[in-house]
């Protein structure tokens, strides 16, 4: 069945009808797809190892963040799932969930509380869908710079990127550019299923483009200038 995404599986009009979406409908991709195509760097040949993994890594980010039961992931396995950030302990599928969701998880930090920005002991997977949804309305866009092994250990080096054109927990949107670039592991099975995700990235890089302007206080209560007061954040 052919997706209706040019650039992630399982998006046909048969399979979308089937899954149990956690925003209610499936995603639309148009916008930042075609940011993407604007503002990438790479264009790579139809059919080669980088433009595979380019869209697998899309698809499985699909589904990591818009479907609801185990059942619907066609990506990776559910049952045997690891993700880890920056070497930190791994977490399963139920982990991720219960720490609210793959922002949460990507956005883990052990700074001091005041010094967080985004703090993600304080958000939830609708809340953090709404933070980013709103600074990045045209979406969050991502690619594929280099592969260095391909299945079933691929490692590969990633760029993701957006416009900030909304606030962002209080501060101002600067309407300019907001990215971050990183290491990514990706182990599949013998089915070519991922079963163990390490990521290796800055999140200050990301943080320190979204709080240029200070504002006054965040939706939350909490004051939106303390985590650009940050010392890491000052010096990425």
């Amino acid at each position: 069945m052919a997706s209706l995404d040019k650039y992630r599986s399982f998006l046909s009009e048969e399979e979308v009808k089937h899954v149990q979406w956690r925003f209610g409908a499936p995603p639309n991709y148009d916008a930042v797809n075609k940011l993407f195509e604007e503002g990438r760097t790479k264009v790579w040949p139809k059919g080669s190892v980088e433009e595979k993994v380019q869209n697998l890594v899309k698809t499985w980010e699909m589904e990591m963040f818009h479907k609801v039961r185990l059942e619907d992931i066609k990506t990776f396995d559910p049952n045997n799932f690891s993700f880890s950030l920056n070497g930190k302990k791994s977490m399963t599928v139920q982990e991720i969930a219960k720490i609210g969701g793959g922002y949460n998880a990507f956005l883990q930090t052990s700074l001091p509380e005041k010094f967080r920005g985004y703090d993600p002991a304080h958000e939830t997977v609708d809340t953090a869908h709404l933070a980013f949804t709103t600074t990045f309305p045209r979406g969050f866009a991502v690619e594929i710079l280099e592969v260095y092994s391909g299945p079933p250990v691929i490692v590969y080096k990633f760029r993701h990127w957006g416009f900030m054109e909304g606030p962002f927990k209080g501060h101002a949107p600067t309407g300019e550019m907001a990215e971050f670039y990183g290491m990514a592991i990706f182990h599949l099975d013998e089915e070519s299923k991922i079963v163990k995700v390490e990521f290796f990235f800055d999140r200050g890089e990301l943080l320190a483009g979204l709080m240029k302007n200070k504002g006054d206080t965040d939706t939350s209560g909490n004051s939106s200038t303390e985590g650009a007061s940050c010392p890491f954040l000052k010096s990425v």
